[in-house]
């Protein structure tokens, strides 16, 4: 089992960072891959599924997630249901600091096919993931810390 985890401090509202970390067009900017089926669009919420499909590495990806816990506005968790990975759970918590918010994410995933899922896990998919949370954390951050964050977010869900 691979655990890659960062967090960052974002100096806006809780319920902000929560709300467009759910976005899938903002995961969307950061990962690569395009939602397909499911949830494509919007705000996702516990039971939502997003199939994600494109190329990585060279290869078509097919990426299925599953939201399987959602608490609002402090913790979600994302789970593979398909896709290249033997599991894969992404952890989404957010703290409230002061009237700014403190991001953590956890990412746990093992890889099918032995020592050589282990290899490239170890060596390519850490260091993507990891590259991929920073990406993300950049976007997350530079949209919630200006008014950018009007635009990803639907009006009955306008926060602060």
């Amino acid at each position: 089992m691979f655990l890659v985890k960062d967090s960052i401090h974002i100096d806006a509202p809780i319920e902000r960072c929560f709300l467009l970390a759910t976005s899938v067009d903002l995961v969307a900017r950061t990962i690569g891959l395009t939602p397909m089926r499911g949830k494509t669009s919007g705000l996702i919420a516990e039971g939502d599924r997003v199939e994600w499909r494109g190329w990585k590495f060279g290869l078509p990806q097919r990426h299925s997630t599953l939201i399987t816990q959602y608490r609002r506005p402090e913790f979600f968790q994302d789970s593979m249901a398909d896709g290249r990975f033997r599991t894969f759970e992404h952890d989404h918590s957010f703290i409230e600091v002061e009237g700014a918010t403190l991001l953590r994410d956890v990412v746990r995933f093992s890889m099918p096919f032995g020592p050589g899922g282990h290899l490239v896990g170890k060596y390519v998919l850490v260091p993507h993931i990891r590259d991929l949370m920073q990406r993300r954390f950049a976007l997350l951050k530079q949209v919630a810390e200006t008014d950018e964050w009007r635009r990803h977010l639907p009006p009955a869900e306008v926060i602060r």
